[in-house]
């Protein structure tokens, strides 16, 4: 009997690394954009609450859109979608572009762009996610899963700086900027070797009837259903806290620049964590993996009480996010190893919907609590929340016995 050849290494598998390499670079031309789309706005108009709306169409559309395309993804080529996906968001940023640069630009037009971008990552990110395991071993797919995560917060660092740094330049340029990585990226995904997917089988394809179809494969898988409960209600509370957190700083009167680093340190610790990730998903058992987490953020919120320089600050962020890209490896590795290749569009599509949703009203709980209370007693507020999820997680009898092995689609 012959024995199969190993996997070749990640960093030689030529689809995944255009597909990351594509995506990395677009990683940073989004991030770009986002942290010049206020500043444009207030530059217009000089109105908060306008900046606020570009920005909230961009969530918005994500959210509007993620059930329908997740249900979409698995119906349609993934590839074609991804690359459609790059095509629009392109020539949505060239329109862009060519009014800032004229000087023409309006509201409406930056609130449809925005909203133009958010769909085009609803649809994209379920088929990328859905892509994954067709690109990789599955004893390779939690490290690509980290990677990406990595890719995530590497992008989101380079991407903000780089945007403050050209808006300064020129208005323009930052969009310019997002243009270019999206044209990388569409070149870049229009070389992956995707395998091809079995034809849908349905007779008359029902998009209601689909998306219903994917949200019933998550309520009846009691590990799917929890972890999803468990991450929605501590991005809740997180996105909260960091408002708050910036908030108290402020009141402080620790200077923005040392602001500016605390929020740095949290893409720090992600990356940091994305790294350790496969290593710690290998040594820890997966219910350790997710409860780990919780735990770290319940010890270390509190700690913000009684810090009252930045850089001390940065260096808390960063912890709390070292841990979280490792339950996250964990999570998605699982569920996509469980989910059927036919379902796995509307499994990112729920997720993405679910994290998205606390990731909104996360700063708008935080708000209202400082508005409520004082700084210090929000910030306990939202730890005694996390205190009380990481009980729940820590007590779940479905997350103590979390698969330990890889799931096997149905």
């Amino acid at each position: 009997m012959t024995k199969s050849a190993p996997p070749v290494p990640l960093s030689r598998n030529r689809d995944y690394t255009l597909l990351w390499a594509g995506q990395a670079c677009a990683e940073v031309g989004f991030s770009a954009s986002m942290i010049a789309f206020p500043l444009l706005v207030l530059a217009l108009t000089g109105s908060a609450a306008a900046s606020g709306l570009v920005l909230a169409a961009d969530a918005v559309a994500q959210l509007v859109a993620g059930l329908p395309a997740g249900a979409l993804v698995d119906r349609w080529n993934r590839k074609l979608v991804m690359l459609a996906c790059e095509a629009v968001q392109a020539a949505a940023l060239a329109s862009l572009v060519a009014v800032v640069l004229w000087e023409v630009a309006t509201i409406p037009h930056l609130v449809a762009v925005a909203a133009v971008l958010g769909t085009c990552r609803a649809l994209f990110e379920p088929a990328e996610d859905a892509s994954l395991p067709s690109l990789v071993p599955d004893s390779q797919l939690a490290t690509a899963v980290a990677m990406n995560g990595a890719r995530s917060s590497v992008g989101q660092m380079a991407g903000t700086a780089l945007g403050g740094v050209l808006f300064a330049v020129a208005r323009w340029v930052p969009f310019l900027l997002d243009l270019l990585t999206h044209v990388v990226a569409f070149v870049a995904l229009a070389f992956v070797r995707l395998p091809r997917r079995a034809a849908a089988t349905a007779a008359t394809p029902d998009l209601r009837r689909e998306i219903a179809e994917g949200l019933r494969w998550v309520w009846r898988h009691p590990e799917i259903r929890v972890t999803a409960a468990c991450a929605m209600s501590l991005n809740l509370f997180f996105s909260a806290y960091y408002l708050i957190v910036i908030v108290l700083a402020d009141r402080r009167d620790i200077p923005a620049a040392q602001i500016g680093v605390m929020a740095a340190m949290l893409g720090v610790g992600g990356v940091a964590g994305s790294l350790l990730a496969p290593y710690l998903h290998r040594t820890l058992s997966p219910y350790l993996s997710i409860v780990g987490v919780f735990w770290a953020l319940t010890a270390l919120a509190p700690i913000a009480l009684v810090v009252d320089n930045g850089y001390l600050m940065g260096v808390l962020f960063a912890g709390m996010a070292l841990l979280a890209p490792t339950a996250n490896t964990t999570i998605t590795t699982h569920q996509l190893l469980l989910t059927p290749d036919a379902l796995r569009g509307r499994l990112s599509g729920v997720m993405n919907v679910v994290v998205g949703a606390a990731a909104a009203l996360g700063p708008v709980l935080g708000g209202l609590l400082v508005e409520a209370v004082t700084a210090d007693q929000a910030v306990l507020l939202c730890a005694a929340g996390m205190a009380v999820v990481t009980v729940f997680v820590t007590a779940n009898r479905t997350l103590r016995h979390y698969p330990s092995k890889k799931g096997t689609p149905e």
